[in-house]
């Protein structure tokens, strides 16, 4: 799922096959944000670990060594995790559950936001925690905040990007209906129309939450309440599922996932590829790409304009756990500064969470892709923010899986979907 020459971007690291253990019990205050372990280390300063994934492009060791020369008597240790974002999950998990101290800044998928803090495993960024968001763009702080306090601070975004071929397609769609219509010029060339990514995994809750976002609808209403039983949810599924039917998704793509659908779209069989910024650099920079030189970008297209990408990205945040909280905070302000957030996009191609860098000139130059990425993240909408994340994400893989095969009716998966997240909702 990573190249070597290239690190996916954090967002397409927690997007990448989540299937997520049921929430477990855990320790502290629970869904507030005060009291208890969370008053506890405010001042304690000395040497603390920092939890990430996998580190492939060699972002996070150089900076821990940066940090660590100066702060000799605060030094960093960096845990490694594994790159498969189920077991980055988990392993959390366990040390949260056993309030282990030695987890004290960990890297938190925007998903795992919501379950964390109803655990009361993550402090509080606000009074002595507090961090400054002002720069932030908005839609990356709402990924850290639960019930409208601040838990994890953002650290990298990203946002979907429409990928086509320029010399196809010379203006890139507008609408979904717009980009259906092109097909004709696809199946004139003998290639596939569109894909994403529809295998039963995460990245289907990422597409289909987008498809039901762009057409208007939501999975959960402003208060966590499954909303699928509308006509803006089923005309989102509907397109999916009309697309597959008709040829002008390939039928192969019910398998894809990232890379396969990458690989597709850089083999010269796809007019369009819906998929995440990491896939630029190889798309133009890989010697067998039939596409480095016809490569076109743009926002997915929506309903009336530009649709709504599921927001990706990772977050850092400070357990509760730790003794030496006024160190991670220093740390956590460190790994989310201006300087550092251009080392991410330069170094690993990560979004930055900063609005200016997408208008810096030298690294546009560098990212050609950051315009549009930004009007990506700026229309995006987070995956459904809830406690009982795994579970509903499970019911929407499941029931969107099946729709899109044509195993069930776009109305019988979205009223299913609706049930099962119902009683996830209510811990049955």
């Amino acid at each position: 799922m990573k190249s070597p020459k290239f690190l996916l971007p954090a967002a397409a690291a927690g997007i990448l096959a989540i299937t997520l253990s049921a929430c477990g019990g855990g320790g502290g205050t629970t869904g507030g944000g005060g009291g208890g372990d969370a008053e506890q280390g405010l001042d304690g300063r000395g040497p603390i670990t920092y939890v990430q994934g996998k580190d492939n492009s060699n972002v996070v060791r150089p900076l821990v060594d940066k940090w660590n020369a100066a702060h000799p008597n605060e030094k960093v240790t960096f845990k490694e995790q594994t790159d498969q974002a189920d077991q980055q999950h988990d392993d959390l998990v366990q040390h949260f559950q056993a309030k282990d101290a030695g987890y004290d800044v960990v890297d938190v998928d925007v998903v795992w936001t919501a379950e964390f803090a109803a655990k009361g495993w993550l402090q509080p960024l606000k009074d002595k925690m507090a961090i400054d968001t002002s720069a932030m763009l908005k839609p990356t702080v709402e990924s850290g905040t639960y019930k409208g306090t601040l838990y994890a601070a953002p650290q990298t975004s990203d946002g979907a990007i429409l990928y086509y071929r320029k010399d196809l397609v010379p203006n890139a769609p507008k609408t979904w209906d717009e980009m259906m219509g092109m097909c004709s010029i696809a199946k004139a060339n003998n290639i596939g129309c569109f894909a994403g990514q529809y295998s039963k995994y995460e990245g289907l809750t990422v597409n289909a939450s987008e498809a039901i976002n762009s057409s208007g609808g939501s999975v959960l209403d402003k208060n966590g309440k499954p909303s699928l039983n509308t006509s803006e949810a089923k005309a989102g599924l509907e397109n999916l599922a009309k697309a597959y039917a008709d040829g002008n998704i390939p039928k192969e793509a019910i398998t894809y996932k990232e890379e396969e659908s990458r690989q597709a779209f850089q083999d010269g069989k796809l007019l369009f590829l819906r998929n995440w910024p990491y896939v630029y650099n190889l798309a133009v920079t890989e010697g067998s790409s039939k596409v480095k030189d016809v490569l076109g970008l743009a926002a997915l297209p929506g309903k009336d304009g530009p649709g709504a990408s599921s927001l990706g990205g990772h977050n850092l945040a400070v357990s509760v756990y730790s003794k030496n909280k006024a160190t991670a905070l220093d740390f956590l302000k460190f790994m989310t500064s201006a300087e550092t957030e251009k080392f991410y996009a330069t170094q690993g191609s990560l979004a930055p969470v900063l609005g200016s860098l997408y208008e810096d000139k030298d690294l546009v130059a560098k990212l050609p892709y950051l315009p549009v990425l930004k009007t990506s993240i700026e229309n995006a909408v987070p995956r459904p923010v809830t406690p009982f994340y795994p579970a509903v994400t499970k019911a929407i893989q499941e029931n969107a899986y099946s729709a899109i095969k044509g195993e069930k009716s776009v109305e019988t998966a979205l009223s299913d979907m609706q049930k099962s997240i119902e009683s996830a909702s209510a811990g049955q």
